[in-house]
Formats: structure tokens, sequence, C-alpha cells
């Protein structure tokens, strides 16, 4: 743990302009309490001292109001800003130089067993409010946008935005995910070829039996004569 407190301490200079002085964010700054009361409870937590390592998260929990379950694995220099309203999964995997700000829920979609938390990448930001649901993968150099609901895998260098959460821009180039109105078909003229072809369709088949009964008309008018003759 002691070797984490001082790049710890580190991250927020590099994330938050606010912080002006080592003391005042050793002493006030409740994110960096609560990833130092969750590394206190990971280590009991791994040792298997699963009460001990939950009640020292729920102190967490009550004092500074984020609540990371112990088995959580938190990577280096991970920030919280303002934090309160964090709620970080038991099998959710977090890695270096994480930037996560207040309402943040890294959950699960229900009571299935085993890996049902999210594994979050290195250099990842998720904004306020965001919702990362499920047992997938937010890659590397990934931006979260604030109340984004996450479900599903997130490429590497990309942003997502939305509920639910859709890709916007990755490697730098946007993403466009937006309909061609041009291209929608229309049911109004679909109806009216539809009832076109209809029409045609009856007068081909009307022109067919006009056709069958003028045919008809001249084989018994021959006829008519052929007997008149007789």
């Amino acid at each position: 743990m002691f070797k984490h407190i001082k790049s710890d301490i580190r991250a927020v200079f590099d994330n938050d302009p606010a912080a002006r002085s080592k003391f005042e964010v050793v002493f006030t700054y409740a994110g960096l309490h609560a990833i130092w009361a969750h590394r206190i409870a990971h280590s009991f937590y791994k040792r298997r001292w699963f009460t001990l390592a939950r009640i020292v998260s729920q102190m967490s929990r009550f004092m500074t109001g984020v609540e990371i379950h112990p088995g959580a694995v938190v990577g280096s220099r991970l920030f919280i800003d303002h934090g309160m309203g964090i709620v970080i999964g038991e099998t959710c995997e977090i890695g270096d130089d994480v930037i996560i700000y207040q309402g943040v829920t890294l959950g699960g979609t229900g009571k299935e067993k085993g890996k049902r938390h999210p594994t979050v990448g290195n250099n990842v930001v998720i904004g306020s409010g965001a919702k990362v649901l499920g047992s997938f993968r937010i890659g590397d150099n990934c931006n979260i946008g604030s109340n984004a609901v996450v479900l599903r895998e997130v490429p590497s260098n990309s942003t997502v935005v939305g509920n639910p959460g859709r890709v916007v821009k990755r490697n730098g180039e946007r993403v466009s995910d937006r309909l061609d109105h041009t291209q929608m078909p229309d049911p109004l003229i679909d109806s009216l070829r539809f009832l076109q072809k209809e029409i045609e369709e009856l007068r081909e088949q009307m022109g067919s039996e006009d056709k069958q009964k003028k045919e008809q008309r001249r084989l018994e008018s021959q006829q008519y004569i052929g007997d008149y003759e007789i």
C-alpha cells in the first residue's frame, strides 16, 4: 500500500487544478481517503479476512460517500474527483491512471456468479453519473461521457456517450451512427408502388380475359356462319 501513497497524491495534482498543497490534499480529499481505505480493505480481502475487509470498506463508505468492494482490483494513480455516490463492484478491475467522477457505477447486471463487473483499461476517464454495467472490457485511453450507460465492450481509444452508450469517436475520428434520411424507406411511396403493381397485374389479367372472350366470340361466329352456309 505505502508504495502507492506518493503516486496517489501525485495523481491528484496532475488531474485537479484546484489542489494547492499536499497538506490540503492529504487531509481534505475524500476520493484519496477512499482509495487508501480500499487498499487496506483489499489487503485483508486477499488474506481471506472478508468480514474485517467489509468493515473497513463500509467505514470508508460512511466517511467518504464512495463504496468500493474490498474484492475490486485498483491500479496505480487512480483519481476519484468529488467521489460522492461512486459504487465499484467486487469483481471490477481498474487499470492505471484512471479518472472517475462523482455518481459513477461500475456494477453488474444481475445476480450471476463469477466475473460480473467491468474491467477498465489504462488512461480511462469516466464522467459523472456514468453507469458501466456487466462483465466486459473498457479499452485503454477511452472517455466515457457523463450519464452514459455502457452495456457492452468498448474498443481502445474510443469516446462513448448516450443511453445506451454508443461510440461516437474512435482513434481520433468521428464515428457516425446517424440515419441517412435520404435513404430511408418511405411507407407512402412503397404503398403507392404496391397499388400500382396490383393495378398493372389486374389490367394484364383483364386484358387476357378480354382476348379470350374475343377469341371465343370469333370462333362462335365462324361456327355460326358455317352452320348457316350448310
